[in-house]
């Protein structure tokens, strides 16, 4: 099946072909690298999105407050995700707008260790650490300084945020799980294999393959539950400082899980050096 590319091509979820961006008005200078675009296609709030140099797309996502976790009669929920607890974002940030593709992690790298292969198919296969290689030499190649880096992995706290976009249900569309296949890839139509980023709905926020497709390396390591979690959003580390590979949290779900780990509360783990077919990333760019 010859399936159109989600980001620059066709969408099989919308007839015709989709809007090439147009240039809008800057809110600060417009350095070579970078551009502001216009809102996603599906998107249900007006967004601003920023462009950098190698053709990642970020959306700004507000600072703001939320439920993180999931309450003891969510269905498929784990044991893990409790208690449920209130965390604020204190700074806005931008948020890869599609996981990672290969053709982007190519360009950084040099390489593609992709299992499924494909130029707009998310990079996968690829481990917490060899992730944050690809950070540094983003970062490298961007120009950024070393004291405030631009690029990052999101804390989990961050990538639930921006998941929910402002909802509260099991899923940012609801609790009804008959419309995920809208949404995102996953067991039952995936077809077992990643597909091109961009070919289902995004979330509110117009977040692309927020959930299915693969699932996302975060920055936290994982611990038991959200006891002592930390409330203001940032990174919850060094659980076991002695342990030689830490166990990293990945978030939403992949091609070949079912309908509950695409839950915006859904938390899964790997050691950090780990490499999967199935688990990608996004990236935060700074303000």
């Amino acid at each position: 099946m010859n399936i159109k590319t989600g980001i620059y091509g066709k969408n099989n979820n919308s007839a015709g072909k989709r809007k090439s961006p147009s240039i809008l008005n800057e809110i600060r200078p417009k350095s070579s690298v970078e551009n502001m675009i216009e809102n996603p296609v599906h998107a249900s709030n007006p967004v601003t999105l920023v462009r950098n140099s190698i053709g990642m797309e970020f959306i700004l996502v507000p600072a703001g407050d939320f439920e993180m976790g999931s309450p003891s009669n969510e269905k498929r929920r784990k044991l893990w995700e409790s208690p449920v607890h209130r965390v604020t974002i204190k700074k806005p940030f931008y948020l890869g707008r599609y996981p990672v593709t290969q053709e982007q992690w190519s360009k950084v790298m040099g390489n593609n260790p992709s299992y499924f292969r494909g130029e707009k198919r998310p990079v996968e296969t690829v481990s917490w650490e060899d992730v944050q290689v690809f950070i540094q030499k983003l970062n490298t190649l961007e120009k950024t300084s070393e004291e405030s880096s631009a690029y990052r992995l999101p804390t989990e706290a961050e990538w639930e945020y921006a998941a929910r976009a402002g909802t509260t249900g099991s899923y940012f569309f609801g609790d009804d799980e008959s419309k995920l296949k809208e949404y995102a890839w996953f067991l039952e139509n995936s077809g077992l294999e990643t597909h091109p980023a961009g070919l289902k709905k995004p979330n509110p926020w117009g977040f692309y393959d927020i959930c299915g497709n693969v699932g996302e390396w975060v920055q936290d390591e994982y611990h038991i539950s959200y006891k002592g979690a930390p409330s203001d959003g940032r990174a919850w580390e060094s659980l076991f400082p002695s342990v030689s590979v830490p166990v990293r949290i990945r978030r939403g779900g992949g091609w070949n899980g079912n309908a509950g780990c695409c839950r915006s509360a859904e938390r899964l783990f790997a050691a950090q050096d780990k490499k999967l077919n199935s688990l990608g990333f996004r990236v935060v760019k700074e303000l």
